[in-house]
């Protein structure tokens, strides 16, 4: 059973970074395509990029595309979102989630048969 844990998370300025990472745990991380996504208070959960099994694709959401990149770290298990020129509309909940796909659709991801991790959160000020 593959268990999720964010780390990361944080508060920073309009214009900061952060590096947020996903361990993965009980199970080797490369067998899963990997979200990340994100939910404000009182918004819908939000796709924000996704990374294929062997990381040779990702999908970035236009509302962060050039600001965003995943990438996946095979030997440690793990993978990351940096996140530059962060903006105060940035702040929320940052959540991985791995499925056995391997397509990154947003469209197709099936969030009830998808191992989830608790989040970590994000906050930008201005």
């Amino acid at each position: 059973q593959l268990r999720l844990v964010e780390s990361g998370g944080g508060s920073v300025q309009n214009g900061g970074s952060l590096k947020l990472q996903c361990a993965g745990f009980g199970n080797r991380l490369d067998y899963y395509e990997v979200f990340w996504f994100r939910q404000a208070p009182g918004r819908e959960r939000e796709a924000v990029a996704c990374i294929s099994k062997s990381g040779g694709s990702t999908n970035i959401a236009d509302s962060v595309r050039g600001r965003f990149t995943v990438s996946r770290d095979v030997a440690d298990n793990t993978v990351a979102l940096q996140m530059d020129n962060l903006k105060p509309e940035d702040t929320a909940n940052y959540v991985c989630a791995a499925d056995l796909s391997d397509v990154c659709s947003y469209a197709n991801f099936d969030a009830a048969t998808a191992f989830w991790g608790r989040g970590t959160q994000v906050t930008v000020s201005s």
